[in-house]
């Protein structure tokens, strides 16, 4: 008889499921986290019912200046946040760096360690805005 997986959340980016699911779930920790982490960073703060705190700004520094000032903040929103609702994930590095072939994005690439009791691994995630 086969074992049934243990599911831990929605994979990201989203995708229909070959399960028969809705759509695809995670059910490996690293993966899972780091789908927690997109899912954080990329839902607007009072997109969440119950939870309006949840997720961060970015989207409001799509029309901002393209400069320090800017990444500063955006640094500043992803790290509480991330402290705030991934309590597990550390947050190494921020880079924040101006699109060499459009002058209106940024690409934010966030390096993270994974402290699970005595694992830690790391990895890193990359952002258009």
């Amino acid at each position: 008889m086969a074992q049934k997986s243990k599911y831990i959340n929605i994979d990201f980016p989203f995708q229909e499921s070959k399960e028969g699911f809705f759509l695809q779930l995670n059910n490996v920790d690293n993966k899972a986290i780091r789908a927690d982490l997109m899912h954080l960073l990329l839902t607007r703060k009072g997109e969440r019912l119950y939870n309006p705190e949840f997720g961060t700004d970015l989207m409001k520094y799509i029309f901002q200046p393209n400069d320090a000032i800017t990444y500063s903040d955006i640094k500043l929103d992803i790290q509480t946040t991330v402290k705030k609702y991934i309590p597990s994930l550390n947050v190494d590095n921020i880079t924040i760096e101006a699109d060499p072939n459009n002058e209106y994005h940024a690409n934010v690439r966030i390096e993270y360690t994974i402290t699970d009791d005595i694992f830690k691994e790391s990895d890193f995630i990359v952002i258009t805005i």
